[in-house]
């Protein structure tokens, strides 16, 4: 399932040549496979909620110098909004044909976001170890921030217990990611874009925010990736010039 399918070992069989030169599809067909992936997503378990896009070069919510146009909810009751209800979600999709989608992290599952290179050359080393991974996906390099990729696991989170859920220290305010280069937890209190999504500038050839591992692969411990795509986001960092301290206290590696 996927924009990206057959693009790495591990997901579905290899895309034939002929396929990567489809016709454009219809207003009608982009509908239905929209309507589909995101019903497919929920049926994964991921609940989801309605999300602001691009109109032109602004975001639909049509706040003067949105710091996250097109990437953010559209109702501050987003957390309990998130729902997986087919019929809800089937609703929200048709009533609002261009609207992106978020998915509630810490609830269900966490996200792992690392930039984009460096998430590739983690999922490329995962894979070639047999390494279970889940669900991934991957914000283009035309969203304007070189592009993330984002590997969804299971919660470190006991959604249970109201008090033994962690907070995202890295992640709390999502429109601050830009302070905190390289890997982002997203738990509780965040939120990530679900595919298909439409960021500023997008092509609308291709969402900028697509599958390339779909929701229907089982959601992994997210300490299976973590030393892997550390290494590989510190790789990245030193080939940018970068040098960046890791948070880890504010990472959610246990439980009370």
């Amino acid at each position: 399932m996927g924009d990206g399918i057959g693009r790495y070992r591990g997901t579905e069989s290899r895309l034939p040549q002929w396929l990567r030169r489809r016709p454009k599809r219809s207003a009608a067909e982009d509908e239905n496979r929209r309507e589909n992936l995101l019903l497919a997503t929920a049926a994964a378990g991921l609940p989801l909620a309605p999300a602001a896009y691009p109109v032109g070069y602004r975001c639909s919510c049509e706040r003067i110098g949105c710091p996250t146009p097109a990437r953010h909810p559209v109702s501050f009751a987003w957390q309990t909004q998130s729902t997986t209800d087919r019929a809800q979600i089937e609703r929200w999709a048709r009533n609002e044909p261009e609207a992106n989608f978020v998915t509630a992290t810490g609830m269900v599952h966490d996200v792992l976001d690392v930039p984009l290179q460096a998430g590739r050359a983690a999922l490329e080393r995962l894979l070639d170890r047999g390494v279970e991974v889940g669900p991934v996906a991957e914000s283009a390099e035309s969203a304007g921030d070189g592009g993330r990729m984002l590997f969804f696991t299971a919660t470190r989170g006991t959604p249970e217990d109201e008090d033994e859920w962690w907070p995202c220290e890295l992640d709390c305010h999502p429109e601050t990611m830009d302070e905190h280069p390289g890997l982002r937890w997203h738990c509780r209190g965040s939120y990530v874009l679900v595919p298909p999504a439409r960021l500023i500038g997008d092509e609308e050839e291709r969402p900028a925010v697509s599958w390339v591992r779909g929701p229907e692969h089982p959601l992994p411990d997210p300490l299976n990736l973590l030393e892997t795509l550390t290494d590989a986001c510190a790789r990245h960092a030193a080939e940018q010039g970068e040098h960046h301290t890791v948070q880890e206290v504010a990472w959610p590696l246990g439980r009370r």
